[in-house]
């Protein structure tokens, strides 16, 4: 199955976090997740991200990954704490000067940088300050913005505000698994969710008056099954669904929160944040990796999220489930209507225990079926009417995965974490061909 149309656009995405490194260089300093991974027993393997894929200093070689890729398109964050890196405010030239020749180097290579402005790196300066608790933090927020836009603004044509609030918000502040590590009661964490939504609304406000073309929200979804027919699972997979897959969409694309929870956020929102948070954007974006099952439980969050049965496994142990993928895609356009802007699936991949032979090669055939099956799943929601105009894989290489350190890996090409040597994986070979049949044969 092809099942889509030329224009297409095909890509990759990362996150500066998981790839730069260089945490100390040219004026950066540290994130809150720089902070979370320097505690004992938050990472799996007890690893950080003060290397990782030295993204920072041997971007070329990956700018090279992505040429013989042959993808129009490659999504890459800023690092606040690169661009802004103390209370001040004041701009750090060094850090927008990597981003700079970045962006140049794949405009030459005819690849459209896509930007995310944030991919759950809040400075550690900011945190110290109240964090995404006080609303002082949007406005910084906006001037960040700004001041990237400042200096890409004339040649970013694409850009997103945020990646995954859901995430960041429940899994940073309410089960403390993330930085920067909060177990905040569910009534106080809807001040984070209030703000970080406000926050992306401030930053399409700054981004239009930049100029961009184009901006996305990006959200992560997952369709939500109750883990078994009991009534307390279908009231907790009810939950969820409200929670992930509709209170960081609704109030972009409809004005409001949704009535299952907008009492508990109702003490945040001041006059005009509902506007300013639904202000119109041109894309929106799709993360997907799995379909959940939720069940019920004791204590102060109520829910679990497992695994469903009856699917294989990722070695996340997160479903194979590509059904999954074209249910969100159909479902946002018959839940939404014209409200919903074309959609673009921003993230989808899968992490697997790869390793290299003593060939030298990485065979990586269940990330091959994996990628594949989704999408045939986006080409079957694009048949049936969704309107969906782009597909980036997650993620380009191996790198830091967050709460698990380098014991999962995504990447369609393996890194050595001790050399830093990159491997295109089979996948990586599968997908490059795949985008040219797509293309017609065409590189």
């Amino acid at each position: 199955m092809t099942g889509f149309p030329r224009d297409f656009v095909w890509g990759v995405s990362t996150a500066a976090q998981q790839i730069e490194g260089a945490v100390d260089a040219d004026g950066r300093t540290p994130s809150i997740w720089d902070t979370f991974a320097h505690r004992p027993g938050t990472i799996a393997d007890g690893s950080d991200a003060d290397v990782t894929c030295d993204h920072y200093h041997r971007w070329p070689e990956d700018l090279a990954l992505l040429g013989e890729l042959g993808v129009g398109a490659y999504r890459f964050s800023t690092s606040w704490s690169r661009v802004v890196p103390e209370a001040s405010g004041k701009p750090n030239a060094a850090g927008l000067d990597f981003y700079e020749r970045l962006t140049d180097a794949l405009l030459e290579r005819g690849v459209a940088p896509v930007v995310n402005l944030y991919h759950w790196d809040l400075p550690q300066w900011a945190q110290d300050e109240g964090g995404w608790r006080d609303r002082d933090t949007v406005a910084r927020y906006a001037e960040y913005a700004g001041i990237v836009a400042g200096r890409l603004g004339d040649r970013v044509a694409t850009w997103s505000t945020f990646n995954e609030p859901f995430e960041h918000c429940m899994l940073g502040h309410v089960t403390g698994e993330h930085a920067p590590g909060l177990t905040l009661p569910l009534d106080e964490a809807f001040a984070v969710a209030h703000h970080l939504l406000l926050a992306h609304g401030n930053g399409v406000r700054v981004l239009r008056e930049a100029g961009a073309a184009s901006i996305m929200s990006i959200n992560s979804y997952a369709p939500a099954r109750p883990a078994s027919e009991s009534d307390a699972d279908r009231t907790v997979a009810a939950l969820y669904d409200v929670l992930q897959n509709r209170l960081f969409t609704e109030p972009l694309l409809l004005g409001a929160y949704p009535e299952e929870v907008a009492p508990l956020v109702e003490p945040f929102v001041r006059e005009g944040d509902l506007e300013l948070i639904a202000s119109p954007v041109d894309r929106w974006g799709v993360n997907y990796y799995a379909i959940n099952a939720v069940r019920a439980v004791d204590g102060p969050i109520p829910l679990e999220v497992v695994a469903p049965e009856g699917y294989p496994r990722t070695a996340f142990g997160w479903a194979v489930a590509p059904e999954g993928l074209g249910e969100v895609l159909r479902d946002l356009g018959d839940r939404y209507g014209d409200a919903l802007p074309p959609l673009v699936v921003t993230e989808n991949g899968c992490a697997y225990d790869d390793v290299v032979d003593e060939d030298g090669r990485c065979d990586d055939p269940d990330r091959v079926r994996y990628l594949s099956g989704h999408l045939d799943a986006v080409a079957g929601a694009i048949e049936a009417g969704a309107d969906v105009r782009g597909y980036f894989v997650w993620s380009l290489t191996d790198n830091f995965e967050w709460a698990e350190g380098f014991t999962k890996r995504f990447g369609l090409a393996y890194l050595d974490y001790t050399t830093g040597e990159r491997i295109p994986k089979t996948s990586f070979g599968w997908y490059r061909d795949r985008i040219r049949a797509a293309r017609g044969g065409e590189g």
